[in-house]
């Protein structure tokens, strides 16, 4: 069985999410949903106006904007205290079908040697995105960021694993946060997310510690549709909490020593 979490924050109800959790209560493996709300006010009432009430779906509202895998945590603690298989963290932008994920559900307990699972992610209007990558050094963060483009196409190509055939699976080691597939004793045995992270590197932390024991899959016989909105491009505080919890992640990986992180990015296989 499955459970699936979306986290909240002033959330795109009627655009979005509405749409979203029609979708995937049609999906046939699953267990529960849980709407982990990190807004400043509860959208309770709202909720119970648009769904009945359902054992498959619970809106729950944190109080406070607890970060993106905090709150996740509380949805993933309950999955693995329920023993359920596998537990599917997503974000609210992402279209999906719900025969895909019950497709992927499948596949995973085929083959359980798979920690985690990203499928193909494109945008709205088809191109593809780059969100299976390598381990990221401090250059490939911030020179993507502030150097131009021009200068650092190389190095993003192949951080981005453009230089490898993406038409088939890549064991790889950072898989992003908008679509994570997991093998919940997996999430469990790698800690979950690290909480010191408020947002944005939760996924690199959590994917590259499965892959030490697992296989962290980009498999791309299923697609999804991503409205990727890239906030810190956008809005300078989003913009500084990228980098302070990105120099969290480097703090606790290795600004330029970073063994695991070398040996993972040279074996990386397909």
């Amino acid at each position: 069985m499955l459970s699936i979490s979306i986290v909240l924050y002033q959330p795109k109800w009627e655009q979005e999410v509405l749409p979203l959790v029609t979708e995937l209560l049609r999906v046939k493996r699953l267990k529960k949903i849980y709407l982990l709300d990190n807004s400043e006010l509860s959208s309770k009432e709202y909720f119970s106006s648009k769904f009945k009430v359902s054992s498959k779906l619970r809106y729950m509202f944190m109080g406070a904007n607890l970060g993106y895998g905090k709150a996740h945590n509380v949805a993933l603690r309950d999955s693995a205290y329920h023993l359920t298989e596998l537990h599917l963290v997503m974000n609210s932008d992402i279209r999906v079908k719900a025969e895909d994920i019950d497709a992927m559900h499948d596949w995973m307990l085929m083959n359980p040697k798979v920690g985690q699972l990203m499928p193909r992610v494109v945008n709205p209007d088809g191109t593809p995105q780059y969100l299976a990558k390598r381990l990221p050094t401090p250059m490939d963060v911030f020179a993507r960021r502030f150097v131009p483009a021009c200068l650092t196409r190389h190095r993003n190509r192949k951080y981005e694993l453009r230089d490898l055939d993406l038409t088939r699976p890549v064991n790889a080691p950072y898989l992003s946060g908008c679509f994570m597939l997991l093998r919940t004793s997996a999430a469990v045995d790698a800690g979950l997310f690290d909480e010191r992270y408020f947002m944005y590197p939760e996924d690199i932390d959590l994917t590259r510690t499965i892959h030490r024991n697992w296989l962290t899959l980009y498999y791309p016989e299923w697609t999804i549709v991503h409205h990727h909105e890239r906030a810190s491009y956008r809005d300078i505080h989003m913009l500084w909490i990228h980098i302070s919890n990105m120099c969290k992640y480097f703090n606790k990986w290795g600004w330029i020593f970073d063994s695991e992180r070398r040996l993972f990015n040279r074996t990386l296989t397909q």
